[in-house]
């Protein structure tokens, strides 16, 4: 047999990479293709999420119950008087007379589970799909989980610890810790800058007190933006919109931030703060409140601020992906609109019962709130302003995210 030359070892040498890799891409774009984009939607007093189509008419995929271990949990809390008391707490405070179950979700990138955050409960699952079963369960620090973010990478969640002023970096398939940290008081909505670099937090402070006229707004606690290194989890900045509300004039408002969202570029923050039915506009760069939109007030709605239910008159704000409109949830003014982001000119008040979230669809055509109130989720046409579709879903939605199941995918039975 004749000596392989040169050129012939390098050409057999391709044809092996090619035959290694090839399976693997083909793999992975079958991976891709065995997934099907839906809505996941938290009914947060019954503990089940409603999985719907994530665009168009968000017909009902299926449902997951997302307390299959609720008898253990109670038998625990039942045994642990701090627990109990804590339990009982949420239920007669920011759960309004109902257990909170069901707050937050995130869908692993696989689309086999779901991850849970459960006030209530005090703890994060991760739910199979396929089976409804829990594959892990991470207990927070404290006795309240609250609101998640999910790591652009879909690797990573992040989930506040309410009562323990800590929020909690866990990896997404396994649970594990990957680190931790310090927040102001109350930690709520977290959020993973674009690029993935940093986590924003932001801390509300006490909101189920009735010390709520602004001379006795410090009775509230400490309420700051903790941004935090994403890889290091190590503290980069403290954001206070105290002052920058005073600089303008603004010193009765409260500086509590309440849901938000970042421009497609990141260079400015949208955000809603407590008993205010309006949003700011922040400016990263400068460090300043740059333009304040106030919406239309509900002749129906009192302005006396302890009838806002955990203080939020407004909570729930989302873009559209190409940054021209915002959408926002009107909570106790009862409508949802959408707001031209150049002009800060709102469309039609859309009717809504306690709209309680907003996010997009999974074809970034409309803007999706969950109707608290009426146990529905309705969707809003960015270009129009106008309601195209409401659904009905489980008891009090709160948080609604895209996310991915097996495109064969049903419930799993009881």
């Amino acid at each position: 047999m004749p000596a392989l030359r040169p050129r012939h070892l390098c050409a057999m040498a391709a044809a092996v990479v090619l035959a290694l890799t090839a399976p693997a891409t083909s793999a992975s774009a079958a991976d891709a293709a065995a997934l099907r984009e839906v809505l996941f939607v938290g009914n947060n007093w019954d503990g089940t999420a409603d999985v719907l189509k994530s665009s168009g008419d968000l017909a009902k995929v299926g449902r997951i119950n997302v307390i299959p271990d609720k008898d253990a949990r109670m038998a625990e809390i039942n045994a642990d008087p701090i627990k109990w008391i804590y339990f009982m707490a949420i239920r007669n405070s920011v759960g309004e007379g109902h257990d909170q179950f069901a707050d937050d979700m995130y869908s692993t990138p696989d689309g086999k589970s779901v991850v849970v955050s459960r006030p209530s409960f005090a703890d994060v699952v991760s739910i199979d799909l396929a089976t409804g079963r829990i594959n892990w369960r991470f207990r927070v620090s404290g006795y309240r989980a609250d609101h998640m973010a999910v790591s652009p990478d879909g690797l990573r969640v992040a989930v506040s610890a309410s009562t323990a002023n800590t929020v909690h970096v866990l990896d997404i398939t396994t649970g594990q810790q990957l680190g931790s940290f310090a927040t102001g008081d109350k930690p709520h909505e977290n959020i993973f800058t674009k690029d993935g670099k940093y986590i924003w937090n932001m801390s509300i402070g006490d909101v189920n007190t009735d010390s709520d006229a602004p001379w006795q707004d410090f009775t509230k606690g400490d309420r700051h933006i903790t941004v935090v290194d994403a890889t290091t989890y190590k503290q980069v900045k403290i954001i206070d919109m105290r002052d920058k509300l005073d600089a303008i004039g603004l010193k009765d408002y409260s500086d509590a931030v309440r849901p938000a969202v970042f421009s497609p570029d990141g260079s400015k923050l949208y955000f809603q703060v407590s008993f205010f039915n309006g949003f700011f506009e922040y400016d990263v760069a400068t460090d300043k409140i740059t333009r304040t939109k106030v919406l239309p007030k509900n002749p129906a709605t009192s302005d006396d601020r302890t009838t806002m239910v955990n203080d939020s008159r407004h909570h729930g704000i989302s873009m559209s992906p190409d940054g021209s409109k915002l959408c926002v949830a009107g909570t106790m003014d009862d409508y949802a609109t959408v707001v031209n982001r150049t002009t800060l000119q709102e469309g039609p008040l859309v009717p809504a019962s306690k709209p309680y979230w907003a996010t997009v669809s999974g074809d970034g055509k409309s803007c999706v709130v969950s109707e608290s109130g009426a146990d529905q989720i309705t969707a809003i046409d960015f270009a129009t302003g106008q309601k195209t579709v409401s659904v009905k879903v489980g008891d009090h939605p709160q948080r609604v995210r895209l996310g991915h199941v097996a495109a064969d995918w049903t419930s799993p039975s009881s």
